[in-house]
């Protein structure tokens, strides 16, 4: 059987982004596609977070920034899209887990009641299948109503991804989201997004070129702003077109 093309999710033309001064990125041309992971490498300060949040549009929050070129989203410029849409189908997890003081129920419940759900069993439903997905049910089911910050760092990452999940996005996206955590903890998150991507597109940034490698179906190289290279991930590790990008997977800098 063969599997159908995939869908592009994000164009991005001509991207370039200010803050004040500071170019921070450079010309990107590229496409995002549906029901992959897109792994995002490169050094600090090489512009791969303010990549990322530029897709949701975080970075307008900051005075200081400006933008040039066009992002599109299934084809609609994103500066087009009411902000609190885009940000409900494009949904973060950030570096650290940044749970609600609540409940566990109620972090995940959080979003589904700020969109306005009111039906009882629904939510349940939704709260548990969101657990599910971030592979925590099982280890939280019994502990509902205990607050959030009684569980690990790990299950506080896996705890944030399905509130994520519970309003129902296309794409989430990682913004570093293992970079505390232990190995043990990193598995089961890279475990969860290999499984989600069935259902969503994935845009991971991380320093780990090693996560990058397991997970990533495409691999998008930064570097002082530009986009040096994005190809598949098994060419990128073995047979990238740039020798920068070489340079940085054997750690010759970064």
């Amino acid at each position: 059987m063969v599997n159908p093309a995939p869908i592009t999710k994000f164009e991005i033309h001509d991207l370039n982004i200010w803050f004040d001064s500071t170019h921070a990125i450079k010309n990107v041309n590229m496409e995002i596609q549906s029901n992959q992971i897109l792994s995002v490498i490169g050094p600090a300060n090489s512009g791969k977070t303010t990549f990322l949040r530029t897709l949701n549009r975080l970075n307008d929050l900051n005075p200081s920034y400006k933008m040039t070129g066009l992002v599109e989203f299934q084809r609609v410029d994103v500066c087009s899209i009411d902000v609190e849409t885009l940000r409900r189908d494009i949904g973060m997890v950030f570096a650290l887990p940044l749970p609600l003081p609540l409940s566990i129920y109620e972090n995940v419940a959080y979003g589904l009641r700020m969109h306005g759900e009111k039906n009882k069993k629904k939510m349940e439903e939704k709260v548990k299948d969101s657990l599910k997905q971030a592979y925590l049910w099982e280890e939280v089911k019994d502990r509902l109503d205990e607050s959030a910050f009684k569980l690990s760092g790990g299950q506080q990452q896996r705890l944030c991804i399905a509130r994520t999940l519970a309003v129902g996005p296309e794409v989430i996206l990682f913004d570093e989201p293992c970079s505390g955590l232990d190995p043990i903890s990193t598995a089961k998150v890279e475990d969860a997004m290999l499984k989600l991507k069935k259902d969503y597109t994935i845009v991971l940034v991380t320093n780990n070129v090693k996560q990058a490698a397991r997970v990533g179906d495409k691999t998008a190289f930064f570097l002082s702003g530009e986009l040096v290279e994005i190809d598949n991930t098994d060419k990128i590790f073995t047979a990238p077109n740039d020798t920068r990008t070489n340079d940085y997977i054997i750690g010759k800098f970064g």
